[in-house]
């Protein structure tokens, strides 16, 4: 099966990709699939998260491609963290390399994160490597949050200026952020959450026009699913998923190469495995508290809600 992550091009998603999502809805998507082997068109740590859920499968990613938040962490730094911070949980967003899952107490994502946290023994969080994510989590739980310096160089880029002439110029507009973004940004849109949750919103929501202040093949997309609704504004491009072509993915079906396959250590893979198995135990705890406050999380609280991800026709 070949799994296509929203942010690819749109000849990969709908050209040749099975199933179209983020990366971790897709990760859990292969594991109910009969497929064997499994090629994830995304950056590699996405793919290390497709293997560490589906082990006895073959997972190949199209080219070896980092990405800027999950190259600002490593395990041996979040080692060195726990040292400086004994008294604190950590927990990591799923955008991170297997070894960085491994050293952390619980995994996330930018649904769940509110949940998880709040569900966390400790007060006070060592979220990573977001700094962005983890600003705006401050003024969403109880919890005293520590954030690292890593960022998404697409979310970064955005500022709240550009929400406010979008906003000038089409009125009546609806502008949805993933919770990357600077929470100068955050504060103006309409929503806030991950990429299941702004499918839900546009679907669900009577209004025509909306804004996404996100990657712009997320923009192809949506502009592919909701023919009748018109997306404006601006976007970003992510170097690191357009780095992958069509031949690169033609090359993992054919004529792979060593390092295209993941392979991750069996002692990381096991620890990796136990943060995204806590991060299941602590939502649903973590949801029982909220409900009980009145509050929620970024979007809605399963990270596979609604139609995500999409089956190619």
């Amino acid at each position: 099966m070949i799994l296509a992550h929203s942010y690819q091009t749109p000849d990969i998603m709908y050209g040749v990709g099975d199933y179209v999502g983020d990366s971790y809805g897709l990760s859990v998507t292969a594991t109910e699939h009969p497929a064997k082997k499994i090629i994830f068109c995304s950056v590699y740590f996405m793919g290390e998260t497709a293997k560490l859920l589906n082990p006895d499968k073959e997972v190949l990613v199209p080219r070896v491609v980092g990405c800027s938040l999950a190259d600002s962490i490593s395990g041996e730094q979040v080692r060195k963290l726990r040292k400086k911070h004994p008294n604190a949980g950590i927990v990591c967003y799923v955008n991170t390399y297997a070894g960085v899952k491994a050293e952390s107490d619980a995994c996330c994502t930018s649904s769940n994160v509110v949940a998880v946290v709040e569900a966390m023994p400790q007060q006070e969080i060592v979220f990573i490597p977001d700094k962005l994510m983890g600003i705006n989590l401050r003024d969403m739980t109880s919890k005293r949050i520590i954030t690292w310096e890593g960022t998404c160089i697409v979310h970064e880029a955005f500022n709240p200026d550009t929400v406010r002439d979008i906003r000038n110029r089409f009125p009546g507009v609806k502008i949805l952020a993933h919770p990357e973004c600077a929470p100068g940004v955050v504060a103006l849109v309409d929503f806030a959450g991950g990429t299941s949750s702004m499918l839900d919103y546009v679907r669900d929501s009577p209004a025509k026009t909306f804004m996404l202040v996100t990657e712009c093949a997320l923009t192809d997309r949506f502009k592919a699913e909701f023919p009748g609704k018109q997306i404006v504004g601006t976007c970003i491009l992510c170097p690191y998923m357009k780095a992958i072509q069509l031949d690169d993915v033609l090359k993992a079906l054919k004529d792979p190469a060593p390092e295209q396959f993941i392979k991750i250590p069996t002692d990381v893979a096991e620890r990796a495995l136990a943060s995204l198995d806590r991060m299941f135990e602590l939502e649903k705890q973590g949801k029982s508290i909220l409900q009980k406050r009145g509050e929620s999380s970024f979007g809605p609280a399963h990270p596979t809600s609604g139609r995500e991800p999409k089956r190619r026709p």
